[in-house]
């Protein structure tokens, strides 16, 4: 749970790496393993099946929502999102995309294409078959009707398009980077009926609000909608490289070409990803994150009702962000730096997102305590009450 600095001195992780270390900094069950498989057999490829990565598929199998029971092993979230990419590709006959403003999905050029904020697009020239449709938040509006507009938004580039043209939307249940921008309860069922109506896939990016994050063992089961490809990363290897897009038997059938990932679903992150999923269920932190999340959330609450800055909380489970805006209404991304700055030489950790990076983020392992919540929430009111 604790980074540790060189010069010994402990800091409390609210971040987790970005929803990385979702089982603890360090884990001795979770290393264990790990350093087992590191002892026996550290690297074949992915085109020989191991033991630990057939096991690990079929782990994957009994806790993916709905039908998705397929899994292609690779490293990256961005790996994985151009892979699922790709395969909407192939079984749709289809090239374009549909992704929503202010999401991330990666640095590869497919991805890259797809993400939706300014400053992760490094390359200036991206792809024109991805369309951009407005995403749930607008700070001009409330969120329903700004889920609202995101929904005709998207019917509006299928008409435009034409619906034989596209493969796939894809969309973060919880736009992470975006500023933990979070849909209204009935948006994914309208959305995916939307899409099934013409034929289009669902591509749910899982990378960073999956494995027990939000409470449940994947974001999108807070919206009873099963996607047609799911991609996974980050927490499913507490800090050893590995991810993969899911699918079901029928979608999966449309990959028949030739096709690798050298390191991907080697034995040591599968031996390791296994561990952390026996551990997610041994110590039931979905039920953690969801209680403490909601513990989380109304202190959050509480000092928005004490300091104006705090413009808006949100978020599911132990996956909340404070939005921070000045008086003027102006983000006030300066005050979210010093507030970490400020935190950091407290000994804690926080994260900063959205679109002007005025968002904190928190993100804790989930295997924090109360009172780790309770010392988080008492510096925070300090901090702020220094800025007033």
């Amino acid at each position: 749970m604790y980074s540790i600095h060189d010069q010994g001195k402990e800091y409390l992780d609210f971040f987790a790496g970005v929803s990385v270390m979702n089982c603890g900094h360090c884990n001795p069950e979770i290393l264990e393993k790990t350093i087992q498989q590191m002892q026996t057999l550290q690297h074949t490829t992915i085109i020989y099946l191991t033991e630990e990565m057939v096991q690990l598929a079929e782990k994957l199998a009994s806790v993916l929502p709905g039908d998705l029971r397929r899994s292609f092993f690779c490293c990256t979230g961005s790996e994985a999102n151009e892979g699922a990419m790709l395969l909407a590709r192939l079984y749709t006959g289809k090239n374009e995309f549909i992704a929503l403003e202010n999401g991330l999905h990666g640095r590869t050029y497919l991805t890259m294409s797809a993400t939706g904020i300014p400053m992760w697009r490094a390359d200036p020239d991206l792809s024109p078959k991805v369309h951009f449709a407005k995403t749930v938040w607008d700070s001009n509006t409330d969120l329903e009707q700004a889920a609202k507009a995101s929904i005709e938004s998207i019917k509006e580039i299928i008409q435009a398009r034409g619906a034989n043209h596209i493969a796939a939307l894809i969309a973060e249940p919880i736009q992470g980077n975006g500023g933990i921008i979070t849909p209204p309860a009935w948006y994914f069922k309208e959305l995916k009926q939307l899409l099934e109506d013409n034929g289009i896939l669902l591509i749910i990016d899982e990378v960073q609000t999956g494995f027990a994050r939000t409470g449940k063992m994947f974001a999108i089961e807070h919206y009873d909608v099963v996607p047609d490809i799911m991609t996974v990363a980050k927490a499913l290897g507490n800090g050893m490289p590995i991810s993969a897009f899911c699918t079901t038997d029928e979608v999966a059938k449309a990959f028949t070409k030739p096709s690798a990932s050298t390191l991907g679903g080697n034995p040591v992150s599968s031996a390791t990803a296994l561990a952390v999923l026996d551990y997610i269920e041994k110590y039931e932190l979905c039920e953690t994150a969801a209680h403490l999340g909601e513990m989380l959330k109304e202190g959050l609450i509480a000092l928005q009702a004490k300091y104006s800055l705090i413009k808006d909380v949100r978020g599911i489970g132990l996956m909340l962000g404070a939005e921070l805006v000045k008086e003027d209404g102006q983000p006030a991304s300066e005050e979210t730096d010093v507030i970490l700055e400020k935190l950091k030489d407290r000994g804690i950790i926080v994260g900063k997102n959205g679109l002007n990076r005025n968002v904190l983020a928190f993100q804790p392992p989930l295997v924090i305590t109360e009172a780790n919540v309770q010392t988080l929430l008492h510096e925070l009111d300090e901090v702020l009450a220094e800025l007033q």
